[in-house]
Order: C-alpha cells, then sequence, then structure tokens
C-alpha cells in the first residue's frame, strides 16, 4: 500500500515542509486548531446537506489538516490525462447527439446508447457553441503507487466540490501562512476568472456586447446549495431559480428590479429531468418552461448542456480509452481501472464467481450508494448481492479492489494513513484547463475505500508544488 508522505523507510522531499510544521506544533495543538478551521466553515456556510436519517441536514464535510502534496512532474499526469479524457467526452457527447460515427465503426453498441436512461431523444441535432457540451467535468482519479494513476470515473452532468477546493486553502493561508512563503505551493484562486471566461467564450452568436451570465440553483435545499452561491458570488454573476426566469420570443430572461434582462448564457445546477416542463417532468416547479426551445434556437446556452450524462454512465466509462483513440489518435494518458460489465455472460460468470474479491456498482449510483465492497462485506450481504446481480445484471459494473494510496490524516492518537482520491475540475471554453489543484476526498475510517462526504469522509487541502522546491525549505 503506497503511503504518498513516504518513499520507502524515508520521507519524500516534497513532504519535508509539511513534516516540519507538524514536528513544530504537535498533533494536540493541530487538532485544535482542526476543530477552528471546522468552526469557520460552518459560520461561513460551507455545509452540505443530507435528509435521508432525520438528524441535522446541515453538515460541515470533515476537514483534516494535513495537506495532501503532488509534484510537477506527477501534477502533469493528472492534468494532461484529465484534458485529454475531457476533450475525449466532449467529442463523444456530440457525436452521440450528431452523426454517431463511434456507433456505426461499431466501437460502442448502439443499445447502450439508446436504452441508457441518461440519452436525451430530445438533444439529437442540437448543436451548442464550439461544439462543447460538457463545460465542467470532474475527473475522479485514484492512485495505487508511486506512480501509477487510474481514473475511477467520470462527471459529466453537474460535478460538484470545486468550492472545498478553494474554501480547504483559504483557510489552511488564512490559519498557517507560513506553509505558502517561498510561492512553492502553485495557488488555486483563479477558478472563478477561468469558468466566468468559459462561459462568456461560449454564448450565443447572436449575442451583441458582452453576454450576461447567470447561475440556476434547485433551491436552498439542495444538498450543493453552499456551492451554487459560493460560485455565483466569485464569478460575480446573479443566483437564479427557475421562478426568476420566464422565456419569451424563444429568450430567457431575468427578473429584475429594473425590469427584464435578457440571459445569455446559464450555468445550471438542476438535474436534466427538472430542467423544462414543457419537455421533461410536467410537474417540475424547478425549472423553466420553454428554456429547451430557447437553448435550441441559440438564444441562451446552458452549462453544462442537457444530455451531458450519457457520457459519465458508469457502462459508458469503458469506452473512454476507446473514446480517445477514436476521437483524438491518441492513447490515453491515465487508464481506467479494470472493469467488468455484468450485462456480458461471460464477465458476468467471473463476477459471481469472485464477488468476495470485487467492488460493485449501480451503473447509474453515485455518493458511495448502491455498491459492494466485497473484501469488507458480510457473507449475508455479499449474497444479498449476488442475487440482485443475477436480477438484473445489466444495472451493474465491478471493479477490482484496489490497493489505493494512502496520506496521512491527524487523529487523537498522532498521524494515521487513510485512503484518499483526487477530483480535479477539467474547464473547457476557447481552450481546456484545470486550475492545480483538486478535490482530495479522504476516507476518515480505517481501512475503508468509501470517500463520499454522503458516506463519512472528510477533505483535504491539495497541493501542487512548482519545479523548484528547495528554495523555500
Amino acid at each position: 500500500m503506497y503511503n504518498e508522505m513516504f518513499r520507502g523507510s524515508g520521507l519524500r522531499e516534497e513532504y519535508a515542509v509539511i513534516d516540519a510544521w507538524l514536528n513544530k506544533h504537535g498533533p494536540n495543538a493541530l487538532l485544535e486548531r482542526q476543530d477552528e478551521a471546522e468552526a469557520l466553515f460552518r459560520r461561513n456556510g460551507i455545509t452540505f446537506a443530507v435528509y435521508t436519517d432525520g438528524t441535522d441536514p446541515d453538515r460541515v464535510i470533515p476537514f483534516d489538516m494535513v495537506p495532501r502534496v503532488f509534484n510537477a512532474s506527477e501534477w502533469s499526469i493528472i492534468e494532461r490525462g484529465s484534458i485529454q479524457r475531457a476533450k475525449a467526452l466532449n467529442c463523444f457527447i456530440a457525436d452521440v447527439y450528431g452523426d454517431r460515427k463511434i456507433i456505426k465503426k461499431g466501437i460502442i453498441p448502439e443499445a447502450m446508447i439508446l436504452n441508457n436512461p441518461a440519452y436525451l431523444e430530445e438533444m439529437n441535432g442540437y448543436r451548442p457553441p464550439n461544439d462543447i457540451w460538457s463545460h465542467i467535468i470532474g475527473v475522479d482519479i485514484v492512485r495505487t503507487d508511486e506512480e501509477q494513476f487510474f481514473v475511477l470515473e467520470d462527471n459529466c452532468r453537474t460535478p460538484s466540490g470545486v468550492s472545498y477546493v478553494l474554501q480547504n486553502r483559504e483557510v489552511m493561508s488564512r490559519m498557517f501562512p507560513e506553509l505558502f512563503e517561498g510561492g512553492r505551493v502553485r495557488p488555486v484562486d483563479g477558478y472563478g476568472e477561468h469558468l466566468a471566461a468559459a462561459m462568456q467564450d461560449c454564448a450565443p452568436a447572436n449575442c451583441e456586447g458582452a453576454p450576461t451570465l447567470a447561475l440556476l440553483t434547485p433551491g436552498q435545499y439542495n444538498s450543493a446549495y453552499y456551492e451554487h452561491y459560493f460560485l455565483a458570488d466569485l464569478m460575480g454573476i446573479e443566483l437564479v431559480e427557475g421562478s426568476d426566469l420566464f422565456v419569451e420570443d424563444d429568450k430567457v430572461f431575468m427578473r429584475t428590479t429594473k425590469g427584464p434582462e435578457q440571459v445569455h448564457v446559464l450555468y445550471r445546477r438542476i438535474d436534466d429531468d427538472f430542467m423544462d416542463p414543457e419537455v421533461f417532468r410536467a410537474d417540475s416547479a424547478l425549472g423553466v418552461p420553454g428554456i429547451i426551445r430557447a437553448m435550441k434556437a441559440g438564444n441562451v446556452t446552458m452549462v453544462n448542456a442537457p444530455g451531458t450524462g450519457i457520457a459519465d454512465d458508469k457502462s459508458i466509462y469503458t469506452y473512454v480509452p476507446e473514446m480517445i483513440r477514436f476521437y483524438l489518435d491518441e492513447e490515453p494518458i491515465i487508464e481506467n481501472v479494470p472493469t467488468y460489465c455484468c450485462d456480458r455472460p461471460d464477465e458476468l460468470e467471473y463476477v459471481l464467481a469472485n464477488l468476495a474479491k470485487l467492488v460493485v456498482k449501480e451503473v447509474h449510483g453515485s455518493g458511495g450508494y448502491g455498491m459492494l465492497v466485497g473484501p469488507t462485506s458480510s457473507a449475508e450481504e455479499v449474497e444479498d448481492f449476488r442475487a440482485k446481480l443475477i436480477a438484473n445484471p445489466t444495472n451493474y459494473i465491478a471493479q477490482p479492489t484496489l490497493s489505493l494510496s494512502t496520506s496521512p490524516i491527524l487523529t487523537p492518537d498522532g498521524m494515521s494513513p487513510r485512503h484518499v482520491d483526487l477530483r480535479p475540475f477539467v474547464i473547457s471554453g476557447s481552450k481546456t484547463t484545470l486550475i492545480p489543484s483538486g478535490l482530495t476526498r479522504v476516507a476518515l475510517t480505517e481501512g475503508s475505500l468509501v470517500v463520499n462526504s454522503s458516506q463519512g469522509g472528510g477533505v483535504k487541502d491539495t497541493w501542487v508544488l512548482s519545479d523548484r522546491i528547495s528554495d523555500a525549505e
């Protein structure tokens, strides 16, 4: 099991400053400061909502004080691999709702697309500005040893978590400014500018002057509402709900105290089904009647576009390496985790025979729900899942239980390793970029592989170092 802070029996050079900082303050003092950080998060409203267990729905994601560190060469792999993947996924979505060349070539079965709940027939023939469908993509990456990264899944609909990336850094730099002396930790404060620029880049062709941008939220009871208002404030744009908007002459307008104002680009954080009651769910009170009509007329651009979920389905995920080869004529920089599709009889047979060794996930599941981690499950849980697989094999994929890398966390007993993953956020506009950081999620329970916040996971600040690190030590 690879511990990212150590190489063999020695400390990695990248962690020298952190090691000195830990030794200077000691775990007890840092745990007190960690409590202060979480209190600051709550005071600033940095929470997510869970409404399933009857307790206080507004929760602070547990924050661990020990940063995770990547050197420049490691980050280069992550950056290039994530950008490559985002480009291929955008090509795929455009193709699915366009010429379907990848289907005609026999690379992906047609039924896997047309029978997929995330596929929206209503989007066929639509072409967004610059053919960019998914402007913000979260790529979940895991590490198994010193050099080996794998992509665990893609998030092309409404990926969340970037607000924690920025706020984790804000809290750490405020509480421990000495850690950032010398400028060797690359800054993360350009995300708002990158995102706003990408939104401006995809404004409708008929937009005269500077486009009006807005962020559409389902409202304060959404689990990611904090992030919605944080990002709107970061970009200096209006945060709106469906009731704040209306469509007239196939154009979207925002109600303001000065009268209606046309909106040209809408960063939407509402699920497809609820976007437009004229097209999707007729009972939706969250969306805007006629907004799909306005989008198809070329008068508003949605970021990300409806229908992008076809690219982050877990069964489609297995074909992303082929997408990279097909659309970009390149080899994948970061490979997928080996994956078994349970709708294939031979692969289902293998999964059923090795269920106690594998991680099995619902194709459309998220948040760590609807999955089996074989090695940590009871015999009864394994057998219950076996029955689900046999009853509906197309609903599941399976992957080997990886030996995920660990990063140390602070505990009352001192430092202790915990499994981590990483979600960098790729922004696609006139160019494709990502800030030098990402959302490091950490499984706070010893031995657990589940890092999701809804399942008790926490977060860390994520450092990317510049090429020169010795000057600041």
